[in-house]
């Protein structure tokens, strides 16, 4: 308990009222100032100090009122009894502030697990100790503890409806495969009729441990190749476009499986939308794989005439058939500088989702068609219903849709 700071007039007017009051002791002006009896005792005697006043010509103790000590044995045997008591009630005192701040130790060792709050530990003990005690040893007001206690009753109340809001933050996480934080679970929450707060949904979810997963590991798959011809950086860490189909961004990454294994996965974005239009898995790293993907987003598109793709140094898009490809397709290529992965940082992000929210905590998927339909399942739900924060938490799909509804609102 932190200690107080007394004024130099509260400690001169506590020293008069002391020496000014027959019969009075050092622990009953205390009590009645409720402030500490040592320190009490220990201004009276600073003053002395300084008046000049010898322990002799000093205001007797309580219990040794007698100028002359009394001859008579029965007398100083009431004496010494009377101290020894006044001895073990302070002896008492002390043992039980000392058992409250042990347990005190112990229930508040949990952390945010337990309750943290010191009102709830003195009404948690309560029956034990007075709460006069109880509130004095935690550096509480009482006063603060009753208004606390009364509003019991409405915590009880908001901790219910918290409860009833983890359940459907829990379904909604589920759905999404463990994939939404707070701002996805907070628009998927509101389109269904919920009136949430996103700062109470992040809340919740901290409470109540509904969390994401996190990766653990890091294969390369871009491999740059030296006879690669240069080209530009036509996007300039510019991740955005005003029209589906302008701008595409691809990359490569790796899908574990078990016994060490790899299948690699190659993506091509939609930079309007995020929305994936072309993807390939195959068991190696060649061209092949790139092509592939970037064969797909043509067919999804029905035409990428006029479109800029921009990938990183990989080798398989500096190859003369990847280059061959563009050209045949009408794609002008972008790249970004190597070795910097800040040039690509909307792919690699895009990767580092679908791992986490697949993997989920696994260090593999398994077996090879384990993992091709795994995967398939969560591209074709990223673009369908997943809600992407670029989007205003709208899936990609839909975020297509709107636009082009604008579009011919517009027309019209």
């Amino acid at each position: 308990m932190a200690l107080k700071d007394y004024s130099d007039e509260f400690k001169s007017d506590a020293v008069a009222l002391y020496e000014s009051t027959p019969g009075a002791t050092y622990k009953s002006i205390a009590a009645d100032l409720g402030i500490n009896r040592a320190s009490l005792r220990e201004w009276v005697l600073r003053d002395r100090e300084r008046r000049g006043v010898t322990a002799a010509g000093a205001k007797p103790a309580a219990g040794h009122r007698a100028a002359v000590p009394s001859a008579d044995p029965d007398e100083r045997v009431r004496r010494l009894e009377a101290r020894v008591a006044e001895l073990e009630a302070s002896e008492r005192k002390l043992a039980t502030e000392r058992d409250i701040l042990r347990k005190a130790a112990k229930y508040f060792a949990g952390g945010d697990e337990l309750v943290t709050s010191r009102f709830q530990f003195v009404d948690d003990h309560r029956a034990t100790y007075e709460v006069k005690q109880l509130c004095q040893v935690m550096d509480v007001n009482r006063s603060s503890y009753y208004t606390w206690l009364a509003g019991a009753e409405a915590r009880a109340g908001r901790k219910r409806e918290d409860r009833v809001l983890a359940e459907q933050i829990r379904r909604v996480h589920g759905e999404s495969g463990g994939a939404y934080g707070s701002p996805q679970v907070t628009a998927e929450l509101r389109e269904k009729g919920h009136r949430v707060n996103e700062k109470r949904v992040a809340r919740i979810m901290r409470t109540f441990s509904i969390t994401g997963i996190r990766l653990r590991r890091r294969v390369r798959t871009t491999v740059p190749d030296p006879a690669s011809g240069q080209v530009a950086d036509l996007f300039r860490r510019d991740f955005t476009a005003t029209e589906p189909g302008r701008k595409l961004m691809g990359d490569i990454t790796y899908l574990p499986l078990q016994g060490g294994k790899f299948l690699y996965l190659a993506t091509v974005l939609d930079c309007f939308s995020r929305k994936v239009v072309g993807w390939s898995i195959a068991g190696h790293m060649r061209t092949d794989l790139v092509s592939d993907a970037l064969r797909m987003a043509a067919s999804t598109r029905g035409s990428l005439d006029g479109a800029v793709f921009h990938s990183d140094h990989g080798a398989q898009y500096g190859s003369r058939a990847y280059a061959g490809l563009c050209d045949q397709l009408g794609v002008t290529r972008s790249m970004g500088a190597v070795g910097t992965s800040a040039d690509n940082a909307a792919c690699e992000s895009f990767h580092a989702s679908l791992k986490r929210e697949t993997l989920q905590g696994a260090h593999d998927y398994g077996d090879a068609t384990t993992c091709r339909r795994t995967v398939f399942a969560w591209l074709t739900r990223y673009n369908t219903c997943r809600r992407h924060s670029t989007n205003g938490h709208l899936s990609p799909d839909a975020y297509e849709r709107r636009h082009h509804a604008a579009k011919l609102t517009l027309a019209a």
